[in-house]
């Protein structure tokens, strides 16, 4: 797929729905007494993959309509007839082995080559304290691995790292297990599993700690099923976003993006670079604030990111980083280590990536630093599969001297089925080739 010098970009798109909120109305569902309804439920084949996990797991599922899902569920998750294949989705895994290992059932999980590669100790570890079983297959800490659940006790833990899918494998696990589980973190990760619970029925206490919070929840609390009205991804919207911001001349808006506070952290550095980034008609659905945000082209400058943002926009440094090639002097990101440890090493990928269009970046073990101004293009990228350097090098080739093609351009459609097309229809020129 190759991304070539565009005309300023016009017009008012609609993101695909938020993929974290996504996972969990198809698992919690599951979890879940009787019917739930879903709206606006990302189609990815990350989704997809959670879907027919829940659906291996007893629940039936049924596509109503574009984005219109119900989840009917027998109150807890059955013995699966085969191994659950979840595709490329870490969240989806991480989340499954947490509801999972509080029922009687054993069960393998694997993947693609993808997520064989990711890390799952930081959620298997907790399990095992909780009582879950783990029995690795290939290599310890790698896909495929076999839980055998059932009988939890609760545990305190105490998070070293703020991740949102560990916080939420245990407080999964911890509404089937003994007394009460409490989750520690050392600052703030996406709430969205908390929230959920809530519309779900549950009883869950968050008071703040420190930098952080401490989440609590008792077992033994029954999910009752629910409407579930998923927002636009943040995620996703950034990318269109982006693409406004440096091709001249653009001005395109993304209609009901999350502004969860917890999610927004590339807006808020936009607009410390200097990005012309408006947000009107704020307001609620599914239980979060949205709004519509329209991207100008804008002459942008180098910043340095804090440090403690970095757990509300992990996903969002590589467009962030591709958005910096085009800004004055440098933009600074560090303490993004976890990045390295994604579908891919996003650090090691974006400054390759960046270096081969021609853009100068410093390499650091735990961040990386952009120096912007003229982008030259002219290289094809490598992505490792990784749907989010795919996409944000396609937006660097819009604003690039040359074209700018990536390889594995199908590793898209696990979060944004439809990119190519929604682009297009804003005036880009993305098309199939070199």
């Amino acid at each position: 797929m190759t991304a070539r010098r565009s005309p300023a970009l016009k017009g008012v798109v609609r993101a695909p729905g938020d993929k974290s909120m996504s996972h969990r109305s198809m698992i919690l569902g599951a979890m879940a007494t009787g019917v739930t309804e879903v709206e606006g439920l990302l189609e990815g084949d990350d989704v997809l993959a959670t879907a027919r996990a829940v659906e291996a797991f007893g629940a039936t599922v049924e596509r109503l309509g574009e984005g219109h899902w119900r989840v009917t569920g027998q109150g807890g998750f059955r013995q699966p007839a085969d191994v659950i294949d979840c595709g490329n989705a870490g969240t989806g895994v991480r989340l499954l082995m947490g509801a999972a290992a509080g029922y009687p059932i054993t069960v393998t999980f694997d993947g693609d080559g993808s997520l064989r590669k990711r890390p799952m100790k930081r959620v298997t570890g907790p399990l095992e304290q909780m009582g879950a079983r783990f029995g690795w297959q290939a290599a310890e800490d790698r896909l495929p691995v076999e839980l055998s659940g059932g009988s939890l006790t609760s545990i305190d833990y105490v998070q070293t790292v703020a991740s949102a899918q560990v916080k939420s494998a245990i407080l999964l696990a911890g509404l089937n297990a003994d007394g009460v589980t409490t989750v520690e973190e050392p600052e703030k990760s996406r709430d969205h599993t908390e929230r959920m619970l809530r519309a779900f029925g549950a009883e869950v206490d968050v008071t703040p700690g420190g930098e952080g919070w401490v989440v609590s929840l008792q077992g033994g609390q029954p999910l009752t099923g629910t409407a579930v009205s998923v927002p636009g991804d943040p995620s996703s919207a950034a990318f269109p976003l982006a693409a406004g911001l440096v091709v001249p001349g653009s001005e395109v808006t993304v209609e009901g993006v999350m502004l969860n506070p917890l999610r927004t952290g590339l807006f808020d550095t936009w607009l410390e670079m200097g990005a012309d980034l408006t947000i009107s008609n704020r307001r609620m659905a599914g239980g979060e604030e949205v709004g519509d945000i329209t991207a100008r082209h804008s002459t942008l400058k180098g910043v340095v990111v804090p440090e403690d943002r970095a757990a509300s926009m992990i996903d969002e440094y590589p467009i962030l980083a591709a958005t910096a090639a085009f800004a004055e002097g440098q933009t600074v990101m560090r303490g993004v280590g976890e990045m390295r440890v994604k579908e891919s090493d996003r650090i090691a990928l974006m400054v390759a990536g960046l270096r081969a269009c021609g853009v100068e970046v410093e390499e650091e073990p735990e961040g990386f630093i952009v120096t912007g101004g003229v982008v030259r293009g002219g290289a094809t990228v490598q992505t490792a599969h990784d749907h989010r350097i795919a996409m944000s090098h396609l937006v660097l080739g819009l604003a690039a001297a040359e074209p700018i093609s990536v390889d594995e351009p199908g590793m898209i459609a696990t979060s944004f089925p439809g990119f190519v097309e929604l682009m297009n229809g804003l005036g880009a020129d993305i098309a199939a080739g070199q």
